[in-house]
């Protein structure tokens, strides 16, 4: 049986990694900062909860011997990276170089997909960006991604490290509490006005996570790993004030809205991913945003309203 070792397997799209995996035959081994209550242990053979960096990191590569590895661990806030930059250097770059030098020394056959991000390309100047788009970070975090970006492109060129880099575009799903579709309807349930940083003109590329999940499987069947890199969007560009719409449809409000105008240090103005790339290797998104959105509201209101 093969053997995926999924960092960061606590997080929002870590849980649903293992569960593809899972449901596919393969032994999921993840870790994790959290106590093990909280990991999905109905999908994983073992959950070691450790805080990276670890020496104990290589000790674990070396017994496991994993066919694969997704590097999922990092913060993933751009507002921390901005107020906390030494922090999230540490958690993105420093815990990326140890995971792959650990698994040069102790694993070197193992296949390593890395969860970059959009964050890399800044404000793009052209849409749809493709892979090849020059690469302009805007924050602390789009900065670290593609500085871990280039050491999985070292340990290829340099050691022959099997490494694929994905670019995540805008992630939504059950499960995850941040980001501005949780903040769109936190607000939404919880106050008589809907007030929204931005102009509402900003847009964004959604992508399901179980639709990423389904990708990055893919991609430990199909990808060379050459140091290769791949958008993993929808292909789809939505307005906020269309996903605002969008929302307050699903969730039968009328209620005013109001966007202050201002735009956070760090966030881009306008994404839309190319994804053919992943499209040549048989990639196709299933979750529809509607139908995301209808499911991810249901979620959202019981959470906040028991």
């Amino acid at each position: 049986m093969k053997t995926v070792l999924i960092t960061g397997v606590t997080g929002f799209i870590g849980r649903y990694i293992a569960r593809e995996f899972a449901q596919a035959g393969w032994s999921v081994v993840g870790l994790g900062t959290r106590p093990p209550e909280n990991a999905p242990t109905q999908d994983l053979l073992r959950y070691h909860q450790l805080t990276l960096p670890s020496p104990d990191l290589a000790i674990l590569i070396e017994q496991l011997q994993p066919q694969v590895c997704i590097h999922c661990a990092a913060r993933a806030s751009v507002p921390l990276s901005v107020s906390e930059p030494k922090a999230d250097f540490t958690d993105g770059v420093v815990v990326t170089f140890n995971l792959l030098d650990a698994l040069r020394l102790h694993a070197p056959q193992c296949r390593v997909i890395y969860l970059s991000s959009a964050a890399v390309y800044g404000n793009p100047k052209t849409l749809p960006v493709n892979e090849s788009h020059s690469l302009n970070p805007i924050s602390p975090y789009g900065y670290h991604k593609l500085i871990c970006e280039q050491l999985c492109r070292e340990f290829f060129q340099v050691y022959g490290l099997l490494t694929a880099t994905v670019r995540i575009f805008s992630a939504y799903g059950p499960g995850l509490r941040r980001q501005v579709i949780w903040d769109i309807c936190h607000k939404a349930l919880t106050n008589p006005v809907l007030n929204l940083q931005g102009t509402g003109n900003e847009s964004r590329d959604f992508i399901h996570s179980r639709d990423i999940a389904k990708a990055l499987y893919l991609l430990t069947e199909k990808a060379p790993c050459h140091a290769d890199v791949y958008n993993l969007a929808s292909g789809t560009e939505t307005s906020i004030k269309e996903l605002v719409n969008l929302i307050l449809e699903q969730l039968k409000l009328d209620i005013p809205v109001h966007f202050e105008g201002t735009i956070p240090i760090g966030n881009p103005l306008n994404w839309k991913a190319d994804i053919n790339c992943l499209k040549k290797l048989g990639f196709l998104p299933e979750v529809t945003l509607d139908r995301g959105i209808s499911v991810y509201t249901q979620w959202c209101r019981a959470e906040l309203m028991g």
